[in-house]
């Protein structure tokens, strides 16, 4: 099939409607979403990605690295709140810098990735709550390091096409999104068995058929591996002194598009998110595109990704979602399917899962 075509012209509410029907088939019309808390572990970054306002350099204002305290405490504010999962995200390499390592070895650390399993252990050990971690492109063995503290995984593909890291392009001075690399960790994280989180990011300069491709290779190392619950369709927002890039901005036709489609090309077998804070004039239009998560919705933190847009209230979601004859239904970081799936949960992420689950029940 010929994916392209079959995305840009097919009447939209046909292409909408075929994805509600699998969601109705596959997933009994529930729209899930999770309750998280969002830890900046570090924005210290090695890569330059021209869209990125997360990243730092040590010597820049605002470059922090979160100390165990801060993110103990954080962590148990938000459990207050009822949430079950942690985000902890952090800047591709950023021990590459003498500064880091230095911060790194004064606290008995070697490097970034062996404090990011120390903070996982610690979150599981004194909160109960579940790491998900997205430290950018990782070796099978720190994914393997990580794996009994995480619940589940991350990394956006972002794309697959080797031109966005040409001169000129937004991934030229950002080696770790050399499609190759992202597509390997991924394939490390199926064959270790690992519940994972990727995606698409649109609005960088991509083609259609570049859009597409990326959603295909996706599909293929999920048909492979079996691992990847849920890929996220986000729409890269322009911030303030980007006007290169304002362009390039999604409309919301061509988001109702790529969440249909996806939900075509998975069949089902993968859950289709779009971030809500980015797209909240048009829910119930992308509810009727058969997506089925809204991913993390914090109740303390802000997408340090994107902090201009809001997360939208649960209440609002679970409203919105009903009211088109959906069942909102609350989720962990990892999804029941990969709870019950052999190899996939290990260690102290299997002994707080099950607690979580038998909390929840509790209240049902």
């Amino acid at each position: 099939m010929d994916w392209t075509t079959y995305t840009r012209t097919t009447p939209i509410e046909s292409l909408k409607k075929r994805a509600s029907n699998i969601r109705t088939h596959c997933h009994e019309n529930t729209v899930t979403y999770c309750q998280n808390v969002f830890i900046p572990l570090t924005n210290i970054c090695k890569d330059r990605c021209t869209y990125c306002t997360f990243q730092r350099r040590p010597e820049d204002p605002g470059a922090e690295i979160m100390t165990p305290g801060q993110v103990l405490d954080r962590v148990k504010q938000a459990k207050a709140l009822g949430c079950t999962e942690v985000l902890v995200s952090l800047g591709d390499k950023s021990d590459y810098f003498p500064e880091v390592r230095s911060w790194l070895n004064e606290r008995g650390y070697r490097n970034m990735i062996e404090y990011t399993t120390a903070i996982c252990k610690m979150i599981i050990e004194e909160t109960g709550l579940l790491p998900h971690t997205n430290a950018g492109v990782l070796t099978k063995h720190q994914l393997a390091g990580l794996k009994p503290y995480n619940a589940s995984m991350g990394m956006m593909l972002e794309n697959v096409s080797p031109r966005l890291t040409e001169p000129g392009e937004v991934h030229e001075h950002a080696p770790d999104k050399k499609p190759h690399r992202r597509i390997r960790m991924i394939e490390e994280a199926g064959r270790l068995q690992i519940p994972f989180t990727t995606g698409l990011l649109v609005g960088i300069g991509e083609t259609w058929e570049e859009r597409i491709d990326t959603l295909l290779a996706i599909r293929d190392l999920h048909n492979t591996y079996g691992h990847i619950q849920e890929v996220i369709i986000q729409n890269f927002q322009p911030k303030e002194g980007m006007s290169s890039l304002e362009d390039g901005v999604v409309s919301e036709e061509d988001m109702l598009r790529l969440a249909a489609v996806a939900q075509v090309m998975f069949q089902g077998k993968i859950h289709v998110q779009v971030p809500p804070n980015l797209n909240r004039r048009y829910l119930k239009e992308l509810l009727a595109s058969g997506i089925t998560d809204w991913g993390g919705v914090s109740p303390l933190t802000i997408d340090y990704i994107n902090p201009e847009a809001p997360w939208p209230a649960r209440d609002r979601l679970i409203e919105t979602t009903e009211s088109l004859g959906l069942k909102a239904e609350e989720r962990l970081a990892i999804y029941d399917h990969y709870i019950h799936k052999p190899g996939f949960l290990e260690g102290p992420a299997h002994e707080a899962v099950h607690e979580l689950k038998k909390e929840r029940s509790q209240f049902v």
